[in-house]
């Protein structure tokens, strides 16, 4: 089997927020590009990747000159094909390459799950057919906290058992953030497991100050309190508080999740399919942490990590950020607090019909 070429395409999905219809996430992602990595026997492998931020036609820039280098080439050898990719552009470091290599890795998986005729979960492991799902993006740190609550009741009433919502509130005290906390766990119930997301927003000192005011409050974690690459100060956080610190989403690579890991940085490690490197470096991080005696969360795209929190031992549960559901036809959605692997071979997925002509940007 060689590779005949890769297609590439960029999508832009209006915002919303669809789990309760709250008011969507300042800032979410709506910009895309979709890889289709054909085959000279039919077989085709898709994948996807974002962040381009203001340099999106660097980006794909950088999928379609990687598509040339991997043309030829026999996509069944996806560590080789990564790796060469990899060298390629080793000397730019991570960022722009990194989402590129992803795509295209995902994409590559994708492609043997189908020649094998075997869902991606079970190729790499099969731990599971279905995991947790918890409900994320509609509980924001811009959104009012009247709407907070109705909306964080509303997930619950929806069947969520899991939900997270967001802390460091711009202009809010810490007594206004604990009150606000507070709320929202009033509005869930003592049963939910309720996470709260700090997205870096905190010193040290901050988050442990705060971390102690609400430990009675039993949040299931603390995401990315502070500076993701400062590991010693996340270490002094984990050793303070105990509720649970979760982080890793913003590391881009597997070395710096290795540092993270060495320094009990975090309690639970949480990885971004596009910063680390694809479905390849994911499960390589995976590893790292069952090692280590830790479990592993999803940051964003649920619909392919499904198959990869499903396919590990310490696989703990998948974020349902509903930011991507319409690129795909017939995607997984969460019922009763729990995502099912799809059945279908590879990742199980199409593109929706129409997508590139509905969203497509040229």
């Amino acid at each position: 089997m060689k590779i005949q070429q890769i297609k590439v395409n960029f999508v832009r999905l209006p915002p919303e927020e669809p789990l309760v219809g709250a008011p969507y996430m300042i800032g979410m992602m709506c910009e895309f590009f979709t890889v289709q990595v054909q085959t000279d026997e039919g077989i085709e492998g898709i994948g996807v990747t974002a962040f381009g931020g203001k340099l999106v036609r660097s980006l794909r820039a950088a999928l379609e000159e990687f598509g040339e280098l991997i043309r030829g080439d026999d996509p069944l050898r996806v560590e080789q094909l990564t790796a060469k990719l990899r060298a390629a552009s080793a000397s730019c470091g991570s960022g722009i390459a990194m989402l590129a290599i992803s795509a295209i890795d995902t994409a590559l998986w994708d492609i043997r799950g189908k020649a094998f005729d075997i869902p991606l979960a079970q190729l790499l492991g099969g731990a599971r057919d279905k995991v947790p799902a918890y409900a994320s993006g509609a509980l924001s740190r811009t959104t009012p906290t009247d709407k907070l609550q109705r909306a964080a009741a509303a997930l619950v009433e929806k069947g969520y058992r899991q939900v997270k919502t967001q802390m460091a509130v711009e202009g809010l005290t810490p007594a206004q953030e604990i009150e606000r906390i507070r709320l929202v766990r009033d509005a869930v119930g003592p049963e939910v497991n309720l996470m709260a997301d700090i997205n870096q927003r905190w010193s040290v000192a901050e988050v442990i100050s705060i971390g102690h005011r609400i430990e009675e409050l039993g949040l299931g974690w603390l995401e990315d309190p502070t500076t993701c690459d400062d590991h010693q100060g996340h270490a002094r956080i984990a050793d303070a508080l105990a509720t649970p610190i979760c982080a890793g989403e913003y590391l881009w690579g597997i070395e710096p999740h290795r540092q993270a890991m060495a320094h009990h940085a975090s309690d639970i490690t949480m990885i971004d399919l596009l910063r680390v490197g694809g479905v390849t470096q994911w499960m390589k991080v995976a590893g790292m942490a069952e090692a280590f005696n830790r479990p592993v969360a999803s940051h964003l795209l649920p619909e392919i990590h499904v198959h990869l929190v499903a396919a590990v031992p310490n696989g703990l549960v998948v974020e349902y950020m509903p930011w991507t559901w319409r690129l795909f036809e017939d995607p997984p959605m969460p019922v009763n607090g729990e995502i099912a692997v799809p059945s279908g071979p590879g990742l199980g997925l199409k593109f929706a019909p129409g997508l590139f002509e509905k969203y497509g940007v040229s």
